[in-house]
C-alpha cells in the first residue's frame, strides 16, 4: 500500500539456516542468509533489500522517483550463538539524497542470571565492509533506535556525505541474545532528490597556548552524544575548563563523528585532541592523538588476530594504544588482548571502585616484568570515561610533563610515562628520588652505585589526613598519614640494591577515619580512595 509517495514492504522472519550459495533467490516472503563475508570476528550476511526495482519505485513504471520518500521494513529472527555482527545489504539507486533507519528487538523474560537481549546498530556504504576498509559510515552502538545520513548533515555517530548508489550494509551487533532468541525489525527510508551543500568539517587545532615545558592536565576518556554520552560537545568542553584541565582527548565508542565539530570548542587555554575508544567483543582500549577524521576498526576478537594491526594504524598516525578499565564486569568490557602493543594502560577510571584495585595490581605486576626483562615498561593512566551528569569529568584525570600544549607533545609525555594521577586540580604533588648527587623525577632512571643512599620524597598538597604509600618492585615499603590541612612532605631513603622502582599513592582515610594499612590482612579494604597515583622512578644499580 502507498500513501503520499510512501512505500511499506514488510518481510518475512528469517528462514533459520544458510542458504548456499547456489541457492535460489529469496522472494520477498522470506530473508535468507547468505555467506560471512567480512574478515575479523564472525559475521552473518542477510539477503539484500532492493530499492531499484522501477515497478516498486515509480508507479509509472521506468525509472526511480526523483523525489518522495520509499520504505522497507524487514523483520527477522536472530538465534542464541548468532554471529558478532549480522549485515543487512541494501540496494540503494540513483537520486537518494538521505538514507534514514531506525530499528527494534523484543526483549523477552530471562532467568536470573541470564542475559537479555541487547543489539546494537551501524552502517557501511557502497565502499565496503572490509575490516579496516573505507565505507564506515557511523555506529551508534545501542544508544539510538534510528538515524539519518545526507551529504550535509547526519545523526551524532554518523558521517555525512554522499548518498551514492550501490550496496550500503546495516550492521546489526546482538551482543547479547536471549534463549528464546531475538526477534527485529529494521525500516530504511530513502528520500529521493538533490544532495544538499557538503557538510563543513571543523577539526580542532593540534595546538593551544601553553606554559612551555610544564605539567598539564587532561582527561583522555570522555563520551559525547556522538555515542553513548549524554552530554554535547560544548558540554564536554564547558566541563573540562571547569574541572581546570588543559586538554581533553574525545573517545566516543567506534566512530570518529565527533571529530568534525570539536574546533569550535577548542581554544588557547584548552586542546582537544581526537581519538576513539575501540570497543571490541573482549575488551575495550583507546585510540589517543588519532589524525582528525581517522577511524578505527573494532570488529574482531583476541583469537582473530586483527589487534596488533590496528594499533600500527594508530602508531603511523602518531597516537598511543591504551586498554581501558582492563576488569570492567560488564559484558565485553574485560581486556584479553595483553599489552604487547600498549603505549600505556588505563588503571584507575572514574570513581575509586575495587576493579581499578585489581587493575593496579596487574600494572604493577607488568613493572616488576619489564624490570626483570629489561624491556619496555607500561605507563599508567587515569580517566573519567564520563558519559553524563552526575559523571564527573576529569575524576580522575593525567597530569603530563610535555614540552608544550601540543598533540604531539602530550602524547610523547604519556608515552614516556612522566605523567600522575589525580583525582581532581586541587591534588598537586612532586616525586623525586635524590642520591649521589643526581636527582630523577616520575618515568625516570637514576643511575647510582647499589649501595649508594637514594631520598624517596613526595610533596602533597589537598588531601586531608591523606596516606602516603611508598610502593617498591618488594611491595609497600614505607606509609605515613599527612596533616588535616592536607598537606605534607614525606621522605624515605632506600638503595637501588633495594628497589628497582618506587611508586607513590595518596589515598583518602578508610570509612572510618583511619588510614589503612598496606601490610597486613583481613576481610576489609586496606586503603581508601585513591586520590593520586604516580608512574615509577626507576632506581639503576650504576655499572650493570
Amino acid at each position: 500500500m502507498c500513501l503520499d509517495g510512501h512505500c511499506a514492504h514488510t518481510y518475512d522472519p528469517l528462514v533459520p539456516e544458510a542458504a548456499s550459495d547456489d541457492a535460489p533467490t529469496a522472494g520477498p516472503g522470506r530473508r535468507r542468509l547468505l555467506t560471512a563475508g567480512v574478515a575479523g570476528a564472525a559475521a552473518l550476511t542477510l539477503a539484500p533489500v532492493s530499492f531499484a526495482q522501477a515497478s516498486e519505485a515509480s508507479p509509472a513504471g521506468g525509472k526511480p522517483p526523483t523525489s518522495g520518500e520509499v520504505t522497507r521494513v524487514i523483520s527477522g529472527f536472530l538465534e542464541t550463538g548468532v554471529a558478532d555482527f549480522v549485515y543487512l545489504p541494501v540496494e540503494v539507486p540513483k537520486g537518494v539524497q538521505q538514507i534514514a533507519v531506525s530499528y527494534s528487538y523484543d526483549k523477552p523474560g530471562v532467568p536470573a542470571g541470564t542475559p537479555g537481549n541487547s543489539c546494537d546498530i551501524g552502517i557501511f556504504d557502497e565502499r565496503g565492509t572490509a575490516l579496516g576498509g573505507r565505507g564506515f559510515r557511523g555506529w551508534s552502538g545501542g544508544s539510538r533506535t534510528s538515524f539519518a545520513i545526507s551529504n550535509s548533515d547526519a545523526t551524532p555517530g554518523y558521517l555525512p556525505g554522499p548518498v551514492d548508489a550501490g550496496t550500503w550494509n546495516i550492521i546489526l551487533g546482538p551482543y547479547q541474545v536471549a534463549p528464546q532468541g531475538m526477534n527485529y525489525q529494521v525500516q530504511v527510508t530513502l528520500t529521493y532528490g538533490k544532495p544538499g551543500p557538503d557538510h563543513v568539517k571543523n577539526f580542532p587545532p593540534q595546538r593551544a597556548k601553553g606554559r612551555g615545558r610544564s605539567w598539564y592536565r587532561g582527561d583522555c576518556h570522555l563520551h559525547t552524544v556522538h555515542s553513548d554520552g549524554k552530554r554535547l560537545p560544548d558540554q564536554v568542553a564547558a566541563g573540562a575548563r571547569a574541572a581546570g584541565l588543559d586538554f581533553i582527548v574525545s573517545t566516543d565508542h567506534n566512530t570518529s563523528s565527533s571529530h568534525a565539530v570539536w574546533g569550535q570548542y577548542a581554544g588557547q587555554d584548552l586542546l582537544i585532541m581526537t581519538g576513539e575508544e575501540v570497543t571490541t567483543r573482549n575488551g575495550h582500549w583507546l585510540a589517543l592523538g588519532l589524525p582528525a577524521g581517522e577511524w578505527i576498526d573494532w570488529r574482531y576478537r583476541s583469537r582473530d588476530d586483527a589487534f596488533e594491526r590496528f594499533s600500527r594504524q594508530v602508531h603511523r598516525g602518531g597516537g598511543l594504544v591504551v586498554p581501558a578499565h582492563m576488569y570492567c564486569a560488564y559484558v565485553a568490557s574485560q581486556w584479553k588482548f595483553g599489552f604487547d602493543d600498549a603505549d600505556a594502560t588505563e588503571v584507575w577510571t572514574g570513581p575509586w571502585t575495587y576493579d581499578d584495585e585489581h587493575a593496579i595490581s596487574t600494572w604493577d605486576q607488568k613493572l616488576g616484568e619489564a624490570v626483570r626483562t629489561g624491556k619496555r615498561w607500561l605507563p599508567a593512566m587515569g580517566n573519567s570515561d564520563a558519559h553524563s551528569e552526575p559523571q564527573v569529568i576529569g575524576l580522575p584525570h593525567n597530569v603530563v610533563h610535555a614540552d608544550d600544549l601540543a598533540t604531539d607533545s602530550i602524547m610523547d609525555g604519556i608515552r614516556a610515562g612522566r605523567s600522575w594521577i589525580a583525582e581532581s586540580s586541587s591534588v598537586e604533588l612532586t616525586f623525586t628520588a635524590s642520591g649521589n648527587g643526581k636527582q630523577a623525577g616520575i618515568g625516570e632512571k637514576l643511575s647510582v652505585p647499589a649501595d649508594a643512599p637514594v631520598d624517596i620524597r613526595l610533596d602533597v598538597e589537598g588531601v586531608p589526613n591523606g596516606t602516603v604509600r611508598f610502593i617498591t618492585d618488594e611491595g609497600q615499603m614505607h606509609q605515613e598519614s599527612v596533616s588535616a590541612a592536607g598537606t605534607g612532605t614525606v621522605v624515605w631513603r632506600t638503595t637501588a640494591s633495594l628497589a628497582a622502582y618506587v611508586r607513590a599513592e595518596v589515598r583518602h582515610p578508610m570509612p572510618n577515619g583511619s588510614p589503612g594499612q598496606g601490610n597486613t590482612m583481613g576481610d576489609a579494604l586496606l586503603f581508601g580512595p585513591m586520590a593520586a597515583l604516580t608512574n615509577p622512578v626507576f632506581l639503576e644499580r650504576k655499572g650493570r
